[in-house]
């Protein structure tokens, strides 16, 4: 039994994968295989297919079929036509204002699901670029944490030689000791975040279960931003896929208003029959002429002349819901502006803890040089040139967070500007 239970995990790992792709070739993956662009084009072809049904009304359909039957006496209609070899017929709309409005508000649909569509590319261009900085940063921060436990390695060994030779302390072995612990807790925990971030990217590139994307190392230079922030507010009024998709919303309600309004108004449908008649029906007996080809063609009118209160109900329905979409456009307009002027200041401060980390990494390069001279000199012990190693790459790894956090929050001024997919291109 429970090598039926292991052999699917067995076989699921010697499937997985860890693929390696740059940050264009994820993108590109995304916007063919990622879940929600599939679904949301499924949706798009739906919307089609509910077009094609609307229209449906104004195509004329013909119907052929038999209607044959034995006649005793006077030939009596058979559900309201009378007995015929072959019969065909066909009707259609020709006016009807209410479905005419039902055809463009699937129409307005389908251009909702197009605009959904790009909403839901962004989105997952905007979460791969995001998890693919994630993957790049947690690999950067893995190898300096590494560099940091070999450091920190060697200065331990270095205390106990001390401690061996009488001329340090034996709680200098133990502090060492604990400063490599920590480090290497810290690599632990960089290796789980690095793995998350490689499974969360290929999930988002929609590939099988278990699979890992690796961020290829590149040079790689920031989108640029827009050339102010109101610059950045105004495009994103203009681009933003969700105020867009609420306007056709707005649309397809107002359509849905008018098609409610337009039940009271008259119907025209296309009437056209043909039947071939029989004379052992008795046709002959009981009319003056038998004719075998029998044609008729017109048109049929309906005029409502009580509808009833539905259609009134419905059409105040209708216009209650496109009240809540202009009353969510204007709130949506007003949470987009408060957005970037945050993100703006998310940008300001995450530079200037970028600038303090490299100021701070600098020195401590130059610390390293300093004692590294010192050492040449006989005047510093190799452990605390060790040491002043470990710190340095310290101050790398926090440069590595301050870097990732401006590269997020630039990241996150594109998304809401409605530009991050085009100035990755």
């Amino acid at each position: 039994m429970k090598t039926l239970v292991l052999f699917p995990l067995v076989s699921l790992c010697a499937l997985a994968e860890v693929r390696t792709m740059t940050l264009k070739q994820a993108i590109d993956v995304a916007m063919q295989q990622n879940p929600d662009v599939v679904l949301a084009r499924l949706d798009q072809q739906r919307a089609r297919a509910d077009v094609t049904i609307a229209k449906d009304a104004f195509i004329p359909k013909v119907y052929a079929g038999s209607g044959v039957a034995y006649t005793s006496g006077f030939p009596m209609s058979i559900d309201g036509n009378a007995p015929a070899i072959v019969q065909a017929k066909t009707q259609m709309s020709i006016f009807d204002r209410p479905q005419t409005y039902r055809v463009a508000q699937a129409n307005e649909v389908v251009r909702g699901a197009e605009i959904d569509i790009g909403a839901r590319q962004d989105e997952a261009v905007y979460r791969v670029v995001s998890a693919f900085l994630d993957a790049e940063q947690a690999s950067r921060s893995l190898a300096a944490a590494d560099r940091q436990v070999e450091s920190l390695v060697r200065v331990q060994g270095l205390v106990d030689a001390r401690i061996a030779e009488g001329r340090d302390l034996p709680i200098e072995s133990r502090r060492a000791n604990v400063k490599v612990l920590q480090a290497r807790q810290r690599t632990q925990a960089l290796t789980a975040d690095l793995i998350n971030a490689e499974t969360t990217l290929a999930l988002i590139l929609g590939l099988d279960p278990g699979d890992r994307v690796h961020a290829a190392q590149e040079e790689r230079v920031l989108p640029a931003l827009p050339d102010s922030e109101d610059r950045s507010i105004e495009q994103a009024l203009g681009n933003n896929r969700e105020i867009r998709r609420l306007e056709s919303n707005l649309q397809a309600k107002n359509l849905e208003v008018k098609g409610h309004k337009a039940e009271r108004l008259p119907k025209v449908e296309l009437v056209a029959q043909y039947s071939m008649l029989s004379r052992y029906n008795n046709y002959d007996k009981f009319f003056p002429e038998f004719q075998r080809n029998n044609v008729e063609l017109g048109a049929s009118f309906q005029i409502p002349v009580l509808i009833g209160r539905a259609a009134s109900a419905y059409s105040v329905q209708a216009e209650t819901e496109a009240v809540k979409i202009r009353t969510e456009i204007t709130r949506t307009r007003a949470r987009i502006t408060a957005d970037l002027h945050r993100a703006y200041q998310d940008i300001q401060r995450s530079e200037s803890a970028r600038d303090l980390a490299r100021a701070d990494l600098d020195l401590a390069r130059e610390q390293l040089t300093l004692d590294l001279a010192q050492y040449d000199e006989g005047r510093l012990l190799m452990a605390q040139v060790e040491a002043s190693r470990a710190t340095e790459q310290e101050k790398w790894l926090a440069y590595y967070d301050s870097q990732h956090a401006v590269e997020v929050a630039r990241l996150n001024v594109l998304r809401q500007s409605g530009i991050l997919a085009s100035s990755l291109k």
